[in-house]
């Protein structure tokens, strides 16, 4: 199965969105499809063998939208001069239309050959004249509703072409009449009611455009920090390209003061760079040669040259942005709802439009007064607010995320973050920096300290346990050599073995000593080392141990405050580690986490996590390392944090770009305001329709109570503008 993203033009509510989606779906080789209203793109996942992605435009097509091809970049565009000099001049064509239609019921003074009462047959042409003009912008709404409805899937746009075109025909009708001498028929003219419909639409539709440009500026911003243009180095010569052009394995220069074009790694010269786009770290990083550069960092003060490793698509930021669509793409489960009413929504409008003439005409009204109310039902019932109610904000949010370094692969998250009930954190790497450092050393050998870390960072080299970084950086800063590791194991729980000088080592923790059956003299040693807040690693060489070894983390500078915070939230706090008892509860009682559940192997872990899933608990697990990766995938909601493993990273629900814990509370109170937020937009989307219709049909006229078409689409503005300003809120604090 492949996965792409289109870009689609042409929808305009939610009854299109969900329309192409049930069209997608229901194609054969189409495994699933997600369309997103916002976003304007569907996210579609497909058998590559029977389909193609011409294929795939035409099922589009054939939906009645036009596919753009392959999403490649969110676009935030400010609205163009023709669309805005377009807007402007139909806003003073709409001022003077009305002042010559309705001035006269006020005695506005008026031009005579225009004059309703004086030349009743140039007052109705100049109407005219007015609408056709107001048609002809409109066009696209009138030839989008009638081709969605010929693929039968009506939309808002079918509703207002209906409406529209039932008006213009009738008041085409009444102008012939008044043409051919009967002056009664003026009053059943409704051509001020196209041209107002019409540009109330467009209204709403302009500002509807700018309200969604601005929920993906987060987004675009990640894009505009990758540079357009690269120095490459080609036979000894400089050559400037364009970051297309930088292709993998070419040698990039950055100069200081520099954005890095492309991902890579350092071949020449040392520098700091400006990461805090990613990591969220103001503090600049030293970068040597053998180090990563990550597209869009800035270089502070030095020369450097590195090889283009992750170019286009595949660079950090492209990726970033990437996970943050498809997040978007995916649909919450409360959104459901909303799709579920606008998939019948549009048919039943139409149907109750169609009966309440109907009915008009039986109770004895005229054609004019029975055409009324079915033109104000099909404008008033446009289903725009409950289409922007969800995508909207979970796009905003999505926003807010990216924002704040947190990295949501699917938008049903965001709804259940707020739900999370027990956070479970791994300690190593999470709760602690993962930097650790060599206390304390044990040796029971005949060997000297360096020569018997020698020996243990060589093999630990191999690992990519945060334990092991403790002793080759212990070997890189006293520059001591790494010896040759042949037979390298990896007993995850447990720990590493390798040979070294035909010598088996063993070195991990208490487990590993116990299962190859050594006698195990140092467990006072290791008592003490514990109680310290030291992890413990055993060395162990022909079947003998021959050093304890006290390794020591640094607690994150926040670590404690947050979890005071969580826990003031009702929320439980659990350190889940393959460390042991005595360094685990050490740490978690600094911090206040008061339930640990140490010595635990991967698998143990999982089992953990369901356990408290089985008790009803909500549970979200974080951690960053292999071992944690069952159990961040089994978790209701799992985190990964910076710095993590890729495993754990494609384990994971969320990735937390910065090295900070504050991510997740934010999560969790982005998520709870979002809800919130959708929420509210389906209300009140829910109670305009459920208010409006029944005024539309006329049920309160008896009260006084009576809207026209060109009222009805004044409250359609209204109440998506109500549904934009609610979900803007959601910026607030963050």
């Amino acid at each position: 199965m492949k996965k792409i993203i289109l870009s689609i033009e042409g929808m305009t509510c939610s009854a299109c969105s969900n329309g192409l989606e049930k069209y997608l779906n229901k194609q054969q080789g189409i495994k699933q499809a997600s369309v997103n209203l916002v976003m304007a793109n569907a996210t579609i996942e497909y058998d590559e063998k029977n389909l193609d992605i011409d294929k795939l435009n035409e099922f589009v097509k054939k939906a009645g939208f036009k596919s753009l091809g392959e999403f490649k970049e969110i676009k935030v565009e400010s609205k163009n001069k023709k669309e805005k000099i377009e807007f402007i001049v139909f806003t003073m064509l709409a001022i003077i239309f009305m002042y010559i239609a309705m001035g006269h019921m006020i005695n506005l003074p008026t031009l005579s050959f225009i004059d309703v009462n004086k030349s009743p047959i140039g007052y109705t042409i100049c109407l005219f004249i007015f609408a056709i003009l107001f048609v002809i912008y409109g066009f696209d709404i009138l030839k989008n509703g009638y081709k969605n409805l010929i693929h039968k899937t009506p939309n808002m746009d079918t509703l207002v072409g209906i409406g529209v075109l039932s008006s213009f025909l009738y008041s085409l009708y009444s102008m012939i009449s008044v043409i051919n001498g009967n002056n009664s028929a003026i009053h059943n003219l409704y051509f001020e009611s196209v041209a107002m419909v019409i540009y109330f639409i467009k209204l709403g539709r302009y500002l509807d455009g700018i309200s969604k440009d601005k929920t993906k500026e987060a987004i675009q911003k990640l894009v505009k920090i990758t540079p357009e243009k690269a120095i490459i180095k080609i036979e000894g010569k400089e050559k400037e390209v364009t970051i297309d052009e930088v292709h993998k394995g070419d040698i990039v220069i950055s100069r200081p003061g520099e954005r890095i074009s492309v991902d890579g790694e350092i071949v020449e010269g040392k520098t700091h760079l400006d990461e805090s786009f990613i990591t969220g770290e103001s503090k600049p990083v030293t970068k040597s040669i053998g180090q990563k550069v990550i597209a869009g960092s800035i270089n502070f003060d030095g020369y450097i040259e590195y090889k283009a490793e992750k170019i286009g698509k595949e660079s950090t930021i492209s990726e970033i942005v990437k996970l943050v669509v498809e997040a978007s793409n995916t649909k919450a489960p409360i959104a459901k709802i909303a799709d579920k009413v606008s998939s019948y929504f549009v048919p039943v409008v139409i149907a109750i439009a169609i009966l309440t003439f109907i009915t008009y005409l039986i109770l004895g009204y005229d054609f004019a007064n029975s055409l009324i109310p079915f033109v104000t039902i099909l404008v008033v019932a446009c289903p725009c607010s409950l289409g922007l109610a969800t995508p909207l904000a979970i796009v905003v949010a999505e926003g807010l995320c990216a924002n704040n370094g947190i990295l949501v692969k699917k938008s049903e998250i965001l709804e259940n973050a707020q739900k999370i009930n027990t956070i479970v954190f791994d300690k190593t790497g999470t709760l602690t920096y993962g930097t650790l450092k060599i206390c304390e050393i044990r040796n029971y050998s005949n060997m000297e300290d360096n020569k018997l870390l020698q020996l243990v960072g060589s093999i630990e080299s191999k690992s990519t346990h945060p334990i092991g970084k403790a002793f080759t950086d212990y070997l890189e800063e006293n520059k001591i050599n790494k010896l040759e590791v042949k037979e390298f194991e990896n007993i995850s729980g447990y720990g590493i073995i390798g040979v070294v000088d035909n010598q088996k080592i063993i070195i991990g923790n208490s487990k590993i000593i116990q299962n190859n059956n050594i006698e195990n003299n140092c467990k006072k040693d290791e008592e003490e080392l514990s109680n310290k807040g030291n992890s413990i690693v055993y060395v162990a060489q022909n079947n003998k141990i021959i050093a304890i070894i006290g390794v020591n983390d640094i607690v994150r500078d926040n670590a404690k405050e947050i979890i005071n915070e969580l826990n003031k939230n009702a929320i439980d706090i659990i350190m889940l580690t393959g460390d042991n008892k005595e360094t685990a509860t050490k740490i978690a009682k600094d911090i206040g986490i008061t339930k640990v559940i140490a010595n635990v192997l991967p698998s143990e872990k999982t089992n953990a996590i369901k356990k408290l899933k089985s008790e009803n608990k909500n549970v979200m697990m974080c951690g960053d390392g292999i071992n944690d990766s069952p159990a961040i995938a089994t978790a209701d909601i799992g985190v990964s944090i910076k710095g993590g493993t890729d495993i754990a990273m494609d384990s994971s629900d969320v990735i937390l770009t910065r090295d900070n814990l504050d991510s997740i509370t934010k999560l969790i109170s982005i998520s709870k305001r979002t809800i919130k937020i959708i929420k509210q937009n389906l209300f009140w989307a829910f109670f305009y329709n459920v208010l409006m219709i029944p005024i539309a049909i006329g049920l309160l006229k008896p009260f006084g109570i009576s809207i026209n078409p060109m009222i009805a689409s004044i409250a359609m503005v209204l109440s998506s503008l109500t549904v934009i300003c609610n979900t803007l809120r959601l910026r607030r604090n963050f």
